[in-house]
């Protein structure tokens, strides 16, 4: 069995947002089949670590310096030689030089986890920089033994533009912790407990919208759904419904605004209910790269979406049984007829599509791929 010593430099624990989740469900899953010691900074909470099944040491600093600290290469030899080491995986390529480094010096394989590729998704942030970063993360998975990325496409691109090998990388999506579709009960009973909390009538087609919105990306989609989405349903005659927004940093201007037809929820403590409780999930991301863990969740829900093209990044519609509607990027009339056409859909998410996203599934394959070089 492999020790990993895991680097996640910034915070995590508790787990919050989806990215956060990611890498908290991540952990729980791999440490059933690694032994795993995870170094992250001292904002965490090791108490959140979900299983308890691993080691969390928050020693790093929370400084935006903590990425050129050298120091920290005597603390992480340190850590690598006391739990016996034989890979040390990043999370996001950020401190690549420091595991080359070590990777050189003491002897273990580099893991390089990647949730973007980080340099295209700055890039569609509009950021001068974007193109600096693009070559230091294709330095980092050039070096490291192993690469992991969010998606296929990812994949793809890596191999092709970074000129990594094939045979040394995998796909390890976002995932969830369900391995089929809720019961039809447990649906029944969201649907009605969400109704009957916001007084939302029965012919009510009830739109779900959630994310932080200190993120850009989700801050622009909330944008659009309150400023184009909302009154372009609201022109449809006939039509009824409420549109359902949950999560953190909901803008002031736009809770405080007046806008019919939309309830703002604020941040939830059970998210779930919320994807089993209402009819359509909206999606309109047209910002940022990686596939989007919310969209994951929501059809892991048997909940019918509605996305952009961006937004459905590395999730594709044969895998969802027609339960994914994709519009194109910024095309918010045919967004709209989309989300008309949603409610009627009663169609149940496929076990397809839970192969591709159960953790439980492909953790063994990422596991398979970093032992396959190591001593028996």
């Amino acid at each position: 069995m492999s020790t990993v010593v895991s680097i996640v430099s910034y915070p995590f624990l508790p787990a919050r947002t989806g990215g956060e989740r990611g890498i908290a469900l991540f952990n729980k899953y791999f440490c059933r089949v690694t032994r795993l010691v995870c170094v992250t900074t001292q904002k965490n909470d090791p108490h959140a670590a979900e299983a308890g099944g691993y080691q969390v040491l928050n020693i790093l600093s929370n400084s935006p310096l903590r990425y050129i600290n050298f120091f920290y290469f005597f603390t992480l030899r340190k850590i690598l030689r006391r739990a016996g080491a034989t890979h040390i995986m990043l999370e996001h390529p950020y401190y690549g030089w420091l595991g080359v480094l070590l990777k050189w010096i003491c002897g273990v394989r580099l893991v390089v986890h990647s949730h973007n590729l980080e340099g295209l998704r700055w890039k569609t942030l509009g950021k001068w920089w974007w193109k600096i970063l693009w070559y230091y993360e294709k330095w980092t998975h050039r070096r490291a033994d192993y690469s992991f990325f969010i998606q296929e496409e990812d994949r793809q691109y890596a191999i092709r533009h970074f000129g990594i090998s094939e045979s040394r990388c995998i796909a390890i999506t976002y995932g969830i912790e369900k391995d089929g579709p809720p019961a039809p009960e447990d649906l029944k009973n969201c649907k009605r407990s969400i109704r009957e909390q916001y007084g939302i009538r029965g012919e009510e087609t009830v739109l779900f919208f959630n994310g932080a919105f200190g993120h850009r990306p989700n801050r622009t989609a909330l944008e659009a759904i309150v400023n184009i989405i909302n009154p372009l349903l609201s022109a449809k005659p006939g039509y009824a419904y409420k549109i359902l927004v949950c999560g953190k940093d909901i803008p002031d201007e736009i809770r405080n605004g007046n806008h019919p037809n939309l309830i703002f929820a604020g941040f939830v403590d059970d998210i779930d209910r919320y994807f089993k409780g209402t009819d359509v999930f909206l999606n309109p991301l047209t910002e940022g790269g990686g596939i989007k863990t919310k969209l994951v969740e929501a059809l892991g829900n048997d909940l019918t979406a509605v996305s952009t093209r961006n937004g459905a990044i590395g999730i594709h519609p044969d895998w969802c049984n027609g339960k994914l509607l994709i519009a194109e990027d910024h095309d918010w009339q045919g967004f709209v007829a989309l989300i008309q056409e949603a409610g009627s859909i009663k169609a149940t998410i496929p076990p397809l599509y839970f192969e591709h996203f159960y953790w439980g599934a492909y953790i063994r394959k990422a596991v398979t791929l970093i032992e396959t070089d190591l001593p028996h």
